[in-house]
C-alpha cells in the first residue's frame, strides 16, 4: 500500500501572509489540526492548533489582554510557521511514512509531487483507512479468542471448521508479542455461541471478546 492510496487529498492551505487568528478560524471551521504553508504553489511552511495556542496572549491584566489581542489579530502565518517541514511522495510505501512520523514524533506529512502539494498523510488517515479495516472495527459480527491456538497446525484446523458450517472470517490474527500465541477470529455471525461451544467441545479454551463501543 503507499502513501497515495490513503491520503488526504483535498488539501487546505493557507498562504504565509494569512492572519494568525484566520488560519485558527479555518481550522476550526474545517475540523482539522493543521495547515500547510504554500506561496506561489511551494509549500514553505506548516502551521498547527498548538502553533496558535502557544501564540495567544496569556496576560490576565484586561488592559494588557486588549492590547495582546490587537497585536494577535495583525500577528501573521509566518511568524509562527515550522520551515523545517518533513514531506513524503504518494509513492512511499505506507510503512515508511509511519515509520517517519514515529521517528521524528509527526501527526502528520505532507505529500509532495514536482514540489507541489498534492496530499496530507495523518494519523486520521492510517487509524480510520488502515487500523480500522484491519481490526474490524465498526463492522458487524462477534469476535472470539482461541487461546493457544496460534500455531500453524492449529489455525489450519479450526479454519477448516469453521469453512464447514459456512460462516465467514472477516479478519483474523495473532496478536504480536503474546507468548501465549492466541489466535483473534472476527466471525460474521451475531451470536457465535455454537461455534465456541463446539471449538471447545475440540478441547480449545475459547472465549468472547467486546469490541464495540
Amino acid at each position: 500500500m503507499l502513501v497515495r492510496d490513503i491520503m488526504t487529498k483535498n488539501v487546505i492551505t493557507i498562504t504565509s501572509d494569512t492572519y494568525v487568528l484566520d488560519a485558527e478560524r479555518i481550522m476550526e471551521q474545517n475540523r482539522i489540526g493543521r495547515l500547510p504553508v504554500v506561496d506561489d504553489g511551494k509549500l514553505v511552511g506548516i502551521v498547527t492548533k498548538n502553533d496558535v495556542l502557544k501564540a495567544s496572549p496569556t496576560s490576565t491584566t484586561p488592559t494588557n489582554q486588549r492590547h495582546l489581542f490587537y497585536l494577535m489579530s495583525k500577528l501573521a502565518v509566518k511568524e509562527i510557521m515550522k520551515t523545517k517541514i518533513l514531506t513524503i511522495s504518494p509513492d512511499t510505501p505506507i510503512e515508511k511514512a509511519i515509520a517517519i512520523a514515529q521517528k521524528n514524533k509527526v501527526g502528520s506529512l505532507p505529500v509532495v509531487e514536482e514540489d507541489k502539494v498534492v496530499g496530507i498523510l495523518t494519523t486520521n488517515d492510517v487509524f480510520y483507512k488502515i487500523i480500522n479495516p484491519l481490526f474490524g472495527i465498526g463492522q458487524k459480527g462477534t469476535r472470539i479468542v482461541i487461546h493457544g491456538a496460534g500455531k500453524a497446525d492449529k489455525m489450519q484446523e479450526i479454519l477448516a471448521f469453521i469453512r464447514k458450517t459456512n460462516l465467514e472470517v472477516k479478519i483474523y490474527w495473532i496478536p504480536p508479542h503474546d507468548d501465549r500465541q492466541d489466535l483473534i477470529l472476527h466471525l460474521d455471525v451475531d451470536d457465535a455461541t455454537p461455534i465456541i461451544e463446539q471449538l471447545r467441545s475440540m478441547g480449545y479454551a475459547v472465549e468472547k471478546r467486546e469490541f464495540t463501543v
